[in-house]
């Protein structure tokens, strides 16, 4: 039977101090490097033993002491290193830091030795006094006040570090590893932020700030190049041996330092070249670097707005480029949508600024984009242009709709685009009727209905016409003499199509016999109708007989009825054929040099020469040759003359006079009243071209002249409508 203990065993005497004396011989050892007498088991349990008979207050004290001692030796072999020397010395340095770097390296090894055989004391008495380290914590707090806030340990060691640290940034290798250790060190004895951090900071300043004022003046593009290898180097450093934390306000200053102290002098410097050039990865790299800083993307944007004003304006005003106008402005277009795209990753502001800046230039110059626009979507939808395929030419009507969006006056652009469609669907022209169809659908959608009801009701009238030819071909059959000649009709609505000056001229009795014929069937088939026939559009198939055989020629009107001549005899004089065919004489000068000076001659001018004058004879060439059959014979192309570009555009500035009359009108009866301000303003929202208000003011003059509105007596800045 055993009875329980009712007391503990009592600890012999002394062994508390034998304990002690064992546990610091120990410590003792550990701090000197040497090897322990005594086995590490033997000594946890010394360790326990202590603590289970309540003395670990007395234990932890003299730990602490023991400890404490060791730590304020470890200064005297720094105190005993020059502190004089001037900082640059850098072998110096570099020894003070690894001798520093080799004291933390043995302390940290020492305690983690220390705590493992007073474990049970850490984890029993020191886990139960909230108020005590434990004792790795208490070996930091040791070192930090006894070793690193020594001011001048601590400044010769923040000196080296930084010294290390601007060895590195002017290309020197140095060794990171120490410095990783060194600034591990100042965080995990967290001093790091006052003591390293806020120097480092301040030197990184004032290192960036007098880079950044050099290379500006030295370089251009490279610049940018510079700082993006300047930023990757900071960061990696902050990733090798800085702490964390420094990471933003180490960023935050080379980008303040480098790039946005300088932003407008960098753009101004290189932001052209490199656009001009269309150096893409370049641009790629201004746009990331640029959006990294405060404000940074602003003063990009404005630039790129100035750029593209002023490139696309080169293009716009110059006349001598009008012949190539549009197709620059077509790959300026693509060139700047390629970099918002590939550099400026979509970015919103950057398509918006964009547009407005299109819009901007190529309205500086009015009508004339317009005018020119209409005449390259003629050159492409005319016949004979074989450079694109189907898909080609919808890719480029699809581009050519982006630009005619920039454009105000719309209208300048329909009257031109009309007359070509006109002489495209007239000579059958067109290289194809879906692409016709799907520009009217494209133009159709950006500007609404009204805008193509007209260019509609030209198809409209070429398709009745063939409808109409139909029906005449078989009454032909019916008439007891059909004749010889076969007659093709286009009946075209007058309002739909452009205004065409009629030329009487001298028919031969058969044509007039026909047309004729054909009014005699038309207006059975559509009575209260007047049928205007525009010869200076007719053309005609000739046959002709020389001395080499028979040929055919493809001419106009004129050049027919010159040619009927020479049934009759073989030589004319100018004035003859003038009496007899009646055509107006500069035409008919233009219509002789065609068949007498160009590539196909059939009659013979006399005396030789380029010009039509007065007294010229005109021989029929019996010895004409041609290696084709059928020949097409050109009328010399007046230059669509000025004459010709100023009627157009008169019409539309005509037109546009009865556009704003119209809706003062409409305005005003709906209203009844309205001062003069607010009828401006409601104009400007509603008319779509461009228009000043002096325009404006004339035309409410005009109405008022002609009683639709007038003015109040008492206030001349307000009107009323006149029912």
């Amino acid at each position: 039977l055993l009875s329980s203990f009712t007391e503990r065993p009592k600890l012999p005497d002394n062994y508390t101090q034998d304990t002690w004396q064992k546990l610091h011989e120990a410590v003792g050892a550990i701090q000197s490097s040497i090897s322990i007498k005594y086995n590490l088991e033997e000594l946890y349990q010394a360790v326990e033993n202590l603590c289970s008979y309540k003395v670990s207050a007395t234990l932890y004290k003299q730990l602490r002491q023991v400890c404490e001692d060791h730590v304020k030796a470890q200064i005297l072999q720094f105190r005993e290193y020059p502190f004089l020397v001037h900082r640059n010395d850098s072998l110096d340095s570099l020894l003070f830091l690894k001798k520093i770097n080799k004291c933390w390296q043995d302390h940290c090894r020492q305690m983690i030795m220390i705590r493992s055989i007073f474990l049970f004391l850490d984890r029993t008495y020191v886990l139960q006094n909230s108020m005590l380290p434990s004792i790795w914590d208490m070996g930091l707090e040791l070192f930090r006040n006894h070793v690193i806030s020594d001011k001048q340990v601590q400044n010769k060691t923040i000196d080296g570090i930084l010294l290390l640290i601007e060895r590195e940034r002017n290309g020197e290798a140095v060794d990171r590893s120490l410095l990783r250790s060194l600034l591990s060190m100042l965080s995990d004895l967290q001093v790091y932020k006052e003591s390293f951090e806020q120097r480092f900071l301040e030197e990184t300043n004032c290192l960036y700030a007098a880079e950044g004022q050099r290379l500006m003046q030295e370089r251009e593009v490279e610049y940018l190049h510079h700082v993006n290898k300047r930023l990757e180097e900071e960061g990696d450093r902050v990733i090798t041996y800085l702490d964390h934390s420094t990471q933003k306000p180490l960023i935050a200053c080379v980008e303040k330092q480098l790039l946005g102290e300088h932003l407008s002098a960098i753009l101004q410097k290189g932001l052209d070249n490199l656009l001009d050039e269309n150096r893409i990865s370049d641009l790629t790299q201004t746009y990331q670097l640029f959006s990294r800083v405060k404000g940074g993307q602003q003063i990009l944007l404005q630039h790129w707005s100035e750029y593209i004003k002023n490139f696309g304006t080169t293009i716009v005003v110059n006349p001598e480029k009008d012949k190539d106008m549009v197709q620059e402005l077509l790959d300026f277009k693509d060139k700047v949508d390629h970099i918002i795209e590939v550099c400026f990753q979509k970015n919103e502001k950057f398509i918006n600024l964009m547009k407005e800046s299109f819009e901007t230039f190529i309205n500086k110059r009015p009508n004339k984009p317009a005018e020119l626009i209409a005449k390259y979507v003629d050159s492409k939808l005319r016949a004979g242009n074989k450079e694109a395929t189907d898909e080609e030419l919808e890719r480029i009507l699809d581009k050519i709709m982006i630009i005619f969006r920039f454009i105000h006056g719309k209208d300048v652009f329909e009257a031109f685009y009309k007359k070509d469609l006109a002489k495209r669907l007239l000579v059958g022209k067109s290289a194809s009727v879906d692409a016709e169809k799907s520009m009217l659908s494209k133009l159709k959608h950006e500007c609404g209905a009204a805008f193509t009801s007209k260019l509609e009701g030209m198809f409209k009238d070429m398709e009745l016409s063939k409808d109409v030819m139909v029906q005449f071909k078989q009454y032909m059959q019916n008439q007891s003499d059909p004749g010889n000649i076969d007659l093709t009709v286009n009946i075209l609505t007058m309002g739909y199509w452009p205004t065409y000056t009629p030329m009487e001229v001298h028919l031969n009795s058969e044509m007039i016999k026909l047309q004729e014929v054909f009014k005699t069937f038309y207006l059975g088939k559509h009575s209260g109708r007047k049928l205007q026939w525009q010869t200076t559009l007719g053309h005609a198939v000739l046959k002709a007989e020389f001395k080499e055989g028979k040929k055919e020629f493809q001419v106009s009107l004129f050049q027919t009825l010159v040619l009927l001549m020479f049934n009759e005899g073989d030589e004319f004089s100018f004035e003859e054929i003038k009496m007899a065919t009646g055509v107006e004489d500069s035409e008919l000068r233009r219509t002789l040099q065609s068949l007498a000076c160009g590539k196909a001659r059939v009659l013979i001018k006399n005396p030789k020469g380029k010009d039509v004058e007065d007294g010229d004879k005109f021989i029929f060439n019996g010895d004409f040759k041609h290696k084709l059959f059928r020949i097409k014979i050109n009328q010399i192309q007046m230059k669509e003359t000025v004459e010709e570009q100023v009627s157009t555009t008169e019409r539309v500035f005509q037109d546009r006079q009865y556009q704003i009359d119209a809706a003062i009108v409409r305005i005003m009866k709906m209203r009844k009243t309205l001062g003069h301000n607010l009828l401006v303003s409601e104009l400007y929202n509603q008319l779509k071209f461009p228009v000043k208000p002096g325009d404006l003011k004339k035309r409410i003059e005009s109405l008022i002249d002609r009683d639709y509105m007038e003015r109040d007596k008492d206030n001349p800045n307000q009107y009323h409508y006149v029912a």
